[in-house]
């Protein structure tokens, strides 16, 4: 079993050294010497537990730089928890301390007996509230996943493969258009599988100059090139026991291929300038919204890395390929963005819904979620229209239409209530029959005659 991180922020080196010496058998420990380097490492979110020194530079012997460190932990690493160490003669100190935030503390000289037991409550702690927080986020509801939502049997079928997947560590690759979602996937199958209480890592193989990609990527030692004044972790050593999400992938360079593909067959890595080979224990998630096979027969991508990489493949549905979720998407984003707003119910007018409805989503999923942003940014209520959402109030009519039988008028006015009706309640039909003032048997047989897949 792999040691629990912890880090220990303390600028005095005597102490972070007797402390390292002190536990290091039981725990993978890191020094953070100040508030700067503190920042740094949680941010990554790498470190279940942390202990916070208050006394830190350039303000030694007051509170004040570790009690600001402490605030800005919400936002920093929110998962991470934090046991505060404080002199004897500073108790006021500890106890505003903990009211900020911080689970417990321990007082100087350091016990280590105590700083133990406290260390090992937290740590449990920390695991009981990853706990719950995975249980929360991962319910087993048929309409959503990791914060995905999708009534439609696509997506059903792609959140079934997510959960089997996590559990494993083979590479992964997701492709799929622009906004259907290929980061929340990846952080669905890094939640839900055992590497979740160690990072995920976010690469943008298509926004880092290339220039500085292999030292973001594998890190650099001092004096590796001009400017490399300091050791520089990179992400994937960062990743260790975690995960790496290598977005845009098709945008990675052929050098760079080359050095990720040694990684992923050997597990090693060096840092630019260094001579120490590291062994990385990391899981590759890759995405890419370019035809990775196309890349690879024009000479672009090496084959062998993209069959490095494809070992499960997963390929995103467009809204168009899953209509039943427009509607549902739709509402979701409307509570949540109005939540956030604290604008109280809003609710979208029938014509929106009909915009909505038979918009071509082109931007998929962040486009809905954009079109609703800007809906609520410029509505002036009570509903929202068209106009708010930036789409056509309905499409024109054919100017040389043949007139419609009463028949056939009365099947299409049938046919488009029930699609709006499904659509509103995710193909619920209890539901749908109640919003069409009918009976379930009466709606069943309705949706039989003009032959509509629920």
């Amino acid at each position: 079993m792999p040691k629990e991180r912890l880090l220990i922020i303390e600028d005095e080196a005597s102490v972070a050294r007797q402390l390292k010496w002190s536990i290091g058998e039981d725990y993978d420990i890191t020094i953070a010497p100040d508030a700067d380097k503190a920042r740094q490492l949680l941010a990554c979110g790498a470190f279940p537990v942390a202990t916070l020194d208050l006394g830190l530079p350039p303000s030694p012997d007051t509170p004040q730089v570790g009690l600001k460190l402490l605030e800005d932990l919400a936002t920093l690493a929110p998962f991470t928890r934090l046991i505060v160490i404080t002199g004897n003669s500073e108790q006021r100190t500890a106890v505003r301390a903990v009211a900020s935030g911080a689970v417990d503390f321990c007082s100087k000289p350091i016990d280590l007996k105590v700083l133990k037991v406290v260390l090992d409550r937290t740590f449990k702690l920390h695991a009981l509230q990853e706990a719950g927080r995975r249980f929360r986020m991962h319910s087993d509801q048929c309409d959503s996943l990791c914060g995905m939502i999708g009534v439609a049997p696509v997506m059903q079928s792609l959140f079934a493969m997510i959960r089997k997947i996590s559990a494993n560590d083979y590479p992964v690759l997701i492709s799929g258009e622009s906004g259907t979602g290929k980061e929340m996937v990846a952080h669905a199958i890094h939640e839900l599988g055992p590497r979740c209480t160690n990072p995920m890592v976010i690469v943008n193989c298509g926004a880092i100059p290339e220039n500085l990609l292999e030292s973001e990527l594998f890190g650099h030692e001092r004096g590796a090139f001009t400017g490399a004044v300091a050791r520089k972790h990179g992400k994937l050593e960062v990743a260790n026991k975690g995960t790496v999400f290598l977005d845009e992938i098709g945008e990675l360079p052929l050098a760079m291929q080359v050095k990720i593909l040694r990684c992923l067959q050997e597990g090693t890595i060096e840092r630019i300038g260094g001579n120490q080979t590291l062994s990385l224990d990391i899981r590759i998630i890759a995405a890419t919204n370019t035809d990775l096979k196309k890349a690879v027969d024009e000479g672009v991508f090496r084959e062998d890395l993209y069959h490095r990489l494809n070992v499960v493949p997963i390929e995103l549905p467009s809204l168009q390929e899953r209509p039943e979720d427009i509607m549902v998407l739709a509402q979701h984003f409307l509570r949540k963005e109005a939540g956030s707003l604290k604008i109280g119910r809003v609710a979208f007018s029938p014509a929106a819904i009909s915009a909505l409805s038979s918009h071509g989503w082109p931007g998929n999923v962040r486009e809905v979620q954009n079109r609703i942003r800007r809906a609520l940014a410029i509505f002036s209520g009570p509903t929202i229209t068209p106009e708010d959402l930036g789409l056509d109030a309905c499409p024109p009519d054919s100017a040389g239409e043949k007139l419609m039988t009463l028949q056939a008028a009365r099947d299409r006015g049938e046919l488009h209530c029930m699609k709006q009706a499904l659509l509103l309640t995710g193909n619920n039909i209890a539901q749908a029959a109640r919003l069409l003032k009918t009976s379930r048997p009466t709606l069943h047989d309705l949706i039989k005659k003009h032959g509509i897949t629920v």
